[in-house]
């Protein structure tokens, strides 16, 4: 019974330090990524898309009006 408490605790012991090392370096990443978009909306002053997928029509989230193709349109022939 003590080598399975001795195994759990060490299992235990280990995910946390796995998930502390996880932590710091998603926080650091996290950081890095907002200086980037600090220094990138400073160069061209440009706003990044609100969602980039309804713009590009692979998700929906557009309205009727903003579609490059009209919805009464019939398909194109071959």
């Amino acid at each position: 019974m003590q080598r399975v408490r001795i195994g759990i605790t060490g299992l235990a012991v280990v995910f946390l330090i796995v998930l502390l090392a996880a932590a710091i370096v998603g926080f650091h990443s996290k950081e890095r990524n907002g200086e980037a978009n600090l220094v990138a909306e400073s160069e061209n002053g440009a706003k990044p898309p609100a969602d980039p997928l309804a713009e590009l029509g692979v998700a929906p989230g557009g309205t009727a009006g903003e579609s490059s193709t009209p919805q009464d349109a019939p398909p194109p022939q071959q």
